[in-house]
């Protein structure tokens, strides 16, 4: 399903990031001659053949990614007049606490994390209750390829190249009845694996819960990932299966989901409970509601240096002023 999206949110000229920071003009056009080459081939061509990510360190993948990827749909939303962070960057300075709290430590500690065999358990408010491998999952799926605008509620943001099919493709597989309100997602626990989950100075009682409402879940923009930069997700990053939700600050995007129930009632997520004055559950982006230790009027784009910093005007819902209708009447100051 080719899904364009409106004008709003489309990025401004002013947004791009200078290419002196990450990369040379030889680089650049050839990059440019790469998106014009693509924009005349199919659909279905593969984002090797297209040589959008010829420098990603390439993965090895199971059968079930490598079998949807060769009908992926590629570019079917794009950050137009974005420059995509680079693949270093986006693997590479990460927010999972499971794997500890440094920027550096999902990374390095990642690897072991076993994302084969993968199931999630469904439950709650559905028809189709049960636990589901991610082959049954993604099976009846398409690929997309979504290039979003991620903005941290830490004031950073990246543009990164996802690979999925949207939210409310799988909640209508397994149904959800008259009585869900809300969807509540899980993160697995593997202490074993997962070494800031066994840290004794964890503010965090695992595991990790995010959620949404179910109007929220549904609309269009709502991605469920498996991939990134044309390739299977990297351990860091969530694999196997990750919740991607643009227009909110990046911890809504929830990382190697086991759980997804369907509830009536709003979920208590992680950060709400650890600090309520300050991480609330909408969490969208909103440069006139500043954190309370910081601003929120501006953002690092991703790469950004001490002696070259990129910071850029944050824009309401991250740009993505599409679901915007989803929250009429509210004020977004109080339901932050």
């Amino acid at each position: 399903m080719l899904i364009r999206v409106p004008p709003p949110s489309r990025a401004l000229e002013s947004e791009v990031t200078p290419e002196s920071v990450y990369l040379s003009r030889r680089k650049l056009m050839q990059g440019s001659l790469a998106l014009a080459a693509m924009a005349t081939m199919p659909g279905w061509a593969r984002a090797e053949a297209q040589g959008l990510y010829s420098n990603v360190e390439p993965a090895k993948a199971p059968g079930w990614f490598e079998e949807k990827l060769a009908g992926a749909r590629w570019q079917a939303i794009t950050a137009e007049g974005e420059s995509i962070t680079p693949f270093k960057d986006a693997t590479h300075y990460n927010n999972f606490y499971e794997f500890g709290t440094g920027k550096g430590d999902p990374a390095a500690n990642a690897g072991k994390l076993q994302v084969e065999p993968w199931t999630v358990m469904v439950d709650g408010e559905v028809s189709k209750p049960g636990r589901y491998s991610i082959e049954d999952l993604v099976k009846p799926h398409a690929f997309e390829e979504r290039i979003y605008r991620l903005r941290c509620v830490e004031a950073w943001s990246m543009v990164i190249p996802w690979l999925g099919f949207p939210l409310a493709d799988l909640l209508k597989q397994v149904e959800p009845t008259s009585a869900a309100r809300y969807v509540r997602f899980e993160t697995l626990v593997d202490r074993e694996r997962m070494p800031g989950q066994r840290s004794g100075f964890s503010l965090i009682d695992w595991p990790y819960v995010e959620g949404l409402r179910l109007d929220e879940a549904m609309h269009p923009l709502a991605f469920m990932a498996v991939g990134m930069y044309g390739r299977v997700l990297p351990n860091q990053n969530g694999a196997p299966l990750r919740l991607v939700v643009p227009w909110k600050y990046g911890f809504k995007s929830i990382k190697s989901i086991v759980r997804i129930s369907l509830v009536d009632e709003a979920p208590k997520t992680t950060w709400e409970r650890i600090a309520p004055n300050e991480y609330g559950f909408y969490a969208n982006v909103n440069p006139q509601v500043d954190h309370p230790r910081w601003s929120q009027a501006t953002e690092r784009r991703l790469p950004s240096g001490l002696f070259s910093p990129n910071v850029i005007d944050t824009r309401m819902f991250n740009g993505y002023e599409e679901v915007a209708d989803l929250y009429t009447g509210m004020d977004l100051a109080r339901y932050y």
